[in-house]
């Protein structure tokens, strides 16, 4: 699953009618349609504001709204370009103003779900990753070499604390106890704390 890292606004003309797509990351519908609203707002003068929403784990909860255009030619259109692309926590606005051309059922269909996927195709996107987090404590002659190791395979250090000896916590994708064994010649190992989390860019 996917989700939308930063807010995002687009334009595109449709046989002189103006498609603009506004996504948002949400978490609740709440949240969603308070968006909504937001949008609505911005435009009073718009012919339809149409809207589509994935939110949750299993992406449970899923609406989507015509606004006036003919039933099935909006929001649902928006609705399968987000599940079809992955999406997960995210809402959808198409604010359309009428150019004075009429599309059709099957114009209207195409035209708000391109909106939507021209949006998704500009978007900076994130997934969420299962990590590893750990705890390790170590002597100080071993600070060099493992700080270049940890760079070297991009293992994430988050909090490092100097006492008598040293304590990294770290993040990683999979364990690496037997080579931190290897270059503390078994004298240290790393102790599994929990698992967490992270969103990544993708």
């Amino acid at each position: 699953m996917a989700r939308l890292k930063e807010d995002l606004q687009t334009e595109l003309e449709i046989k002189k009618s103006r498609f603009l797509c506004y996504l948002h990351a949400s978490t609740s519908e709440e949240d969603a349609k308070d968006f909504i609203q937001q949008i609505k707002k911005a435009h009073p003068n718009a012919t339809h504001h149409c809207y589509a929403f994935v939110i949750g784990e299993q992406n449970e909860i899923q609406r989507s709204n015509d606004d006036g255009e003919p039933s099935g030619t909006a929001g649902v259109p928006m609705l399968d370009v987000l599940n079809k692309a992955g999406m997960q926590d995210i809402v959808a606005v198409v604010v359309r103003y009428f150019g004075g051309i009429k599309l059709g059922a099957g114009g209207l269909i195409r035209a708000y779900g391109k909106s939507v996927s021209n949006a998704l195709s500009f978007a900076k996107k994130t997934t969420r990753m299962t990590m590893h987090k750990y705890q390790l404590t170590f002597s100080y002659d071993l600070i060099g070499k493992l700080d270049h190791y940890f760079r070297t395979h991009s293992i994430e250090v988050i909090n490092k604390e100097y006492n008598e000896q040293v304590t990294y916590e770290y993040l990683c994708k999979t364990a690496i106890d037997m080579d931190i064994s290897e270059m503390s010649n078994g004298m240290f190992l790393p102790v599994f704390i929990e698992d967490v989390y992270v969103d990544v860019d993708i």
